[in-house]
């Protein structure tokens, strides 16, 4: 669903100041003002928090922490910090207020630090307020949960079939988990979307806001999801972008959505090359090119070089380690590992990339291919995100035979790359226990806080959401999104023709007057929604 680090960058450009020691505790219990309060207790059954004590942490930002309890079920329990950054209003006298982001990357602070393009427009109105999910902090903060084993990237799955290679793989990944477990120890438990919603509602009342604004891209708009369910009468205007189908109870189905999405972008990837002037393809059609490819695999690595059938493929039967293959010269490039490349390249960001390697390839080079169907190098410390990922969505990931079955029916669904998906959408998951489980639905209240269900509140006042959904959105399908979106009372959808976190991405583009991003504002700032059946064209790729 999310490869989060695609929408922003993980790398930061300046180092990040520590907290000072006496703002970095807890902070204290005291009460709220009037407005805010009622609703607080409604929440947590305990004294509200003081608001936030900020500091500077470079870049710009301003940093605080928030501890909240490790099971809002169990509000006198452990409890656990969440980190907060805050950009301040350009013009705080002219400030509407706070607006809460979760940008869904493996962390918001970070990533905010890289790319600060990416929202830095919303502080023409509103003091954004950056939120840590659980377990993920601010560069060298306590909150951050460091898993000790690497997690094993998913195209060890889709370049190596087999039993063998699935029991190696699911054994690396629980090993993964279990190190994750150990890390965290208590707060471990509260590694699911139902806990961070409530910890939203934390940050909500600590800002002294009655209700909360809210901008959720990815697993944010996940978070979003739950609040929804959870506090639908506390929400004054969220948008969510890049929404998973979190209601969808059927892995088969979900696999299916992702295969033909895979299918649609690479129909999307051929126009594009298609009406492009200098497309490294030139006039040919690309799925003929990778159609034509595929007959001829095994593919050589280096010109000229034909291949050696001896030599093993990235496809032969053999496990692969944690490390990186190296596409040395000589070495075959099997078709598993050619569909693995495209579905790599399919994201809108490296479909120049794509172009060339094809070419390269049809000239008779494909270590291309190669470097960009290799697993990722093992980082280790490792972050939490797939364990939170793994307790929301997949808690029954199937098993070996089963999930054959279920890929002889991607094979026809979905017949050139799509199929392929499926042991990256089950690799995540693969191994990792299901267990605790609270998954979103927004379809009920909770009986822990006492929450009014949100179709019961939706039908008197229904909440201001606005849902954004990508035609060219691999991670999260536009036709599951349009289903989380009708799940919604209320909402409104603006579709768009971009891929997975194009607001971000037009941000850190500096395409400021995008149809999107005006869209956006205009229901962030105003209220008012776009009007019914409204298309945003793909601006990001009228630029590459």
């Amino acid at each position: 669903m999310i490869r989060a680090a695609a929408v922003l960058a993980t790398a930061v450009s300046a180092s990040v100041p520590a907290a000072p020691a006496a703002r970095a505790t807890s902070l204290p219990a005291t009460s709220l003002p009037a407005a805010s309060a009622p609703a607080t207790a409604a929440a947590s059954g305990v004294a509200s928090p003081a608001g936030p004590v900020w500091w500077g942490c470079g870049d710009g930002l301003e940093c605080a922490k928030l501890s909240v309890p490790v099971d809002w079920a169990r509000p006198r329990g452990p409890r656990t910090e969440i980190d907060l950054a805050r950009m301040p209003a350009r013009d705080p006298r002219g400030s509407l207020g706070p607006m809460v982001v979760s940008t869904g990357a493996e962390s918001t602070i970070q990533g905010v630090r890289a790319r600060p393009d990416a929202v830095s427009e919303l502080a023409r109105w509103f003091d954004v307020v950056f939120v840590e999910s659980r377990g993920i902090g601010d560069r060298g903060s306590a909150a951050t949960v460091r898993c000790s084993v690497p997690q094993p990237d998913p195209r060890r799955l889709q370049l190596t079939p087999g039993a063998a290679a699935w029991r190696a793989y699911a054994r690396d990944n629980a090993a993964y988990d279990r190190s994750c477990r150990i890390a965290a120890g208590p707060a471990y438990a509260g590694l699911t979307s139902w806990q961070v919603a409530h910890d939203l509602d934390a940050v909500r009342a600590a800002l002294g806001q009655p209700r909360l604004r809210y901008f959720g891209n990815a697993y944010g708009a996940v978070y979003g999801q739950a609040y929804l369910e959870l506090f639908p009468r506390r929400v004054e205007r969220m948008y969510l972008e890049g929404v998973p189908d979190h209601g969808q109870p059927s892995v088969g189905r979900r696999l299916i959505a992702h295969a033909r999405a895979a299918e649609r972008q690479l129909a999307a990837f051929r126009d594009w090359c298609a009406g492009r002037m200098g497309c490294p393809l030139g006039g040919d059609d690309a799925v003929e090119v990778l159609d034509g490819l595929l007959e001829r695999a095994p593919l050589p690595t280096g010109p000229g070089r034909a291949v050696d059938a001896g030599r093993p493929s990235a496809g032969s039967g053999r496990v692969l380690d944690a490390g990186q293959p190296t596409a040395d010269p000589g070495r075959a490039v099997d078709a598993r590992e050619i569909v693995v490349a495209v579905l790599a390249g399919l994201v809108p960001q490296r479909w120049p990339e794509l172009g060339r390697a094809l070419s390269a390839a049809e000239a008779g080079d494909a270590s291309a291919l190669a470097a960009m169907a290799a697993p990722g190098q093992p980082v280790a410390p490792a972050m939490v995100t797939r364990s939170l990922h793994c307790h929301d969505f997949m808690p029954a990931v199937p098993g070996y035979r089963r999930f054959l079955a279920m890929e002889s029916r991607l094979r026809a669904i979905a017949p050139r790359v799509g199929w392929l998906t499926g042991r990256y959408e089950v690799g995540r998951c693969l191994g990792i226990a299901g267990r605790p489980s609270r998954p979103p639905s927004v379809t009920g209240g909770d009986s822990v806080t006492g929450g009014e269900s949100a179709a019961r509140v939706g039908a008197r006042k229904p909440p201001s959401v606005l849902v954004g959904i990508g035609r060219l959105d691999i991670d999260s399908p536009a036709s599951g999104a349009a289903r989380a979106a009708g799940r919604i009372p209320g909402a409104a959808v603006l579709r768009h023709g971009d891929g997975h976190g194009a607001y971000l991405l037009q941000g850190a583009a500096k395409l400021r007057a995008a149809c999107l991003r005006t869209r956006v504002h205009d229901f962030l700032v105003n209220g008012t929604p776009p009007r019914a059946r409204t298309r945003c064209p793909g601006e990001l790729t009228a630029v590459r």
